[in-house]
């Protein structure tokens, strides 16, 4: 039996480091989660979106068939000229081609849904939702609890932690290993004597191993090792610096998109106007129906813009939780 003791601590820090790797690793399992719990929520309202588009659309459609219907008449009593029916038909077709091209987006993010959530794309079918989704309201903390709330960040510091050890494990090969060895059995030249005590012996003594020459080996693995542990310290700074950039754009991001969302609904209800006062003006024959198509025109993009920015606030908000660690802390890693 052969007892190595830990005079030099290698022994020691090499369980650290491995304890160390072990928590690196389950926060980098902690981070891929976390990376498609948010991929998943995008596609989720990505979705949201491409319906409520497609909502938008819909009603859109509704209006110019009956602008067309309109302006058909119109030319039947010889009010209107048979290019401002083509002109509505156009603006109709148009339109509709644009429905019928949302579902494209729209089965796309359904399909990586089913992918993300383990099942095959045509096995699942979502119900399309055009409501209008309210972004939540998230509690950001200060800004130091940050790195108690990313895997990413616990990952890179435990692995600075465990390069801090294999500094201690290289430093301590320049010092000689001290074992203690024991040995104990039986002899006898016949088998009736081995049981007897002249024929038992035992032996305890130490030893004492060191390496005299080796080409400046150690002293390469030591600075290797520094070399390592300096490596993993820029690491573990880069990304405590990488989350607050990502904890900062999309609250900068949700700030300034709530505040474009108040102004695009002011421009919403103003291009309704516009497109109300035309309509009447051009019932009333004093505009041709170029005015229309133009209102018509400037109200559905309005209308597009304003679920675009909705569907942008929403991703940021899911960047947002992403960003402070969706939930997690350390206290979550093993043998914490």
């Amino acid at each position: 039996m052969n007892y190595e003791l830990d005079a030099w601590g290698r022994i020691r820090r090499s369980i650290a480091a491995a304890r160390e790797e072990t928590q690196a690793s389950a926060g980098d399992l902690e981070t891929i989660r976390l990376s498609l719990h948010a991929e998943l929520a995008i596609d989720y309202f990505e979705m949201h979106a491409a319906d409520a588009q497609k909502h938008l659309l819909d009603e859109t459609l509704v209006a110019y068939q009956k602008a067309l219907e309109l302006t058909q008449n119109r030319f039947d009593g010889g009010l209107s000229s048979r290019a401002e029916v083509a002109q509505a038909r156009t603006q109709l077709e148009t339109t509709r081609a644009q429905d019928v091209g949302v579902g494209v987006a729209r089965a796309t993010f359904q399909h990586a849904i089913a992918i993300l959530a383990g099942r095959t794309p045509e096995s699942l079918a979502l119900p399309a939702m055009p409501g209008t989704p309210t972004p939540p309201v998230i509690p950001v903390g200060i800004p130091s609890q940050l790195l108690e709330r990313r895997p990413d960040i616990a990952a890179t510091e435990r692995r600075m932690a465990e390069a801090n050890e294999q500094v201690g494990i290289a430093h301590a090969a320049f010092f000689p290993t001290l074992l203690i060895t024991a040995t104990g059995g039986f002899e006898g030249n016949r088998l009736v004597n081995w049981l007897t005590w002249p024929s038992r012996f035992w032996a305890v003594g130490p030893s004492l191993a060191e390496v005299i020459f080796d080409a400046g080996r150690r002293r390469a693995a030591e600075e290797g090792a520094v070399a390592a542990y300096d490596e993993a310290v820029a690491n573990y700074r880069q990304a405590a610096l990488t989350a607050f950039q990502d904890v900062e754009d999309n609250l900068a991001a949700l700030r300034i998109l709530e505040e474009q969302a108040q102004a695009q609904r002011v421009a919403v209800e103003a291009a309704r106007q516009s497109l109300d006062l035309s309509l009447s003006r051009y019932k009333g024959g004093l505009v041709t129906y170029l005015e229309v198509i133009t209102a018509q025109s400037i109200d559905l993009q309005n209308e597009s813009t304003e679920v675009d920015i909705l569907r942008r606030r929403m991703d940021a908000s899911v960047l947002l939780i992403k960003a402070l660690g969706g939930g997690w802390d350390t206290s979550k890693l093993p043998g914490t």
